[in-house]
């Protein structure tokens, strides 16, 4: 299903505004960003869209890439 189409349905559902749906999705990929930045998960899961989760050796190869700067 595309962003779109969920954001349709969630506001044809919750009868809201598109525009807001679309900040509250925003919002929650905000967070996860901010999440996996901090690195103090293992998954995240967000209802629609799936698991997120990161490769521990992609991790380790940018904190090396990070310490040559």
């Amino acid at each position: 299903m595309s962003k779109d189409l969920i954001i349709y349905k969630l506001a044809n559902k919750h009868n809201l505004p598109l525009q807001k749906i679309e900040e509250i999705i925003n919002f929650q990929f905000k967070y996860v960003t901010k999440i996996m930045k901090e690195g103090n998960f293992e998954t995240i899961r967000l209802p629609y869209f799936g698991r997120f989760s990161v490769n521990p050796k992609r991790v380790e190869y940018l904190n090396k890439v990070k310490s040559k700067k």
